[in-house]
């Protein structure tokens, strides 16, 4: 089995990401995609709340429960059909560890009972990078809400984009990313995420948000 190389430190930054085995679909429709949201949210914390027991069905409602020791401040996010991005501040020892496994093994145990299927959904173990100076976080941010850029523009990354406005639109309207939560302060995703990071990162404008995107992968090839 690999062995992590990053170590996690209290108040540090990471981008923390994984993909299907095989490289396989792990979110097929709304509902998976949703139900990966709210284990973003319930699990993220010391105190187990199991989603079976709370009478309730809606992301929404989800989103306004109560919780109480956080493992992790989420400073952004971002799901693919086959793989998953998510920028994490380690705020207690061996927060963001125990965060990605209990959402590993949340969402597995739903996807597999759903499509009747055994065995591990994600690579193990999740990849991560230490986010280690104000350029990489912010550019982070931004290669988080491109992502999904890839499914409008496959060779965004390369700087081939036949329709930027169509693909600027999408980005915006993509619903499985953290940057509507960052452009409206009435998106229920932004329970999702730390309240602090509102006031330390800064949205660039669509252009320059695809530039810096573009630079990070770029710098990071390997990621997905």
């Amino acid at each position: 089995m690999a062995m992590r190389k990053t170590e996690f430190a209290i108040d540090e930054w990471y981008h923390c990401y994984n993909r299907g085995v095989d490289k396989r679909i792990v979110f097929e429709d709304k509902r998976d995609y949703y139900r990966f949201l709210e284990y973003l949210y319930l699990v993220n914390t010391k105190t187990p709340l199991h989603r079976a027991d709370l009478g309730i069905c809606d992301l929404e409602e989800i989103l306004l429960l109560p919780r109480k020791d956080i493992l992790v401040a989420i400073g952004g996010f971002c799901l693919m059909p086959n793989h998953f991005h998510l920028m994490l501040k380690e705020i207690i020892e061996d927060g963001i560890t125990t965060f990605m496994q209990k959402l590993g093994t949340a969402y597995t145990m739903y996807f597999n009972s759903r499509y009747e299927r055994m065995g591990n959904l994600f690579v193990k173990p999740f990849r991560s990078r230490h986010i280690d100076t104000d350029r990489y976080f912010q550019y982070l941010i931004n290669y988080l809400h491109c992502n999904p850029a890839e499914l409008y523009e496959s060779e965004w990354k390369t700087g081939k984009i036949n329709r930027p406005k169509v693909m600027i639109k999408k980005l915006i309207e993509y619903p499985y990313s953290s940057l509507g939560a960052y452009g409206s302060t009435r998106s229920p995703l932004r329970a999702i995420l730390d309240e602090t990071i509102f006031d330390v990162v800064r949205l660039s404008p669509a252009k320059q948000m695809i530039e810096k995107a573009r630079t990070y992968y770029l710098e990071n090839p390997t990621i997905p």
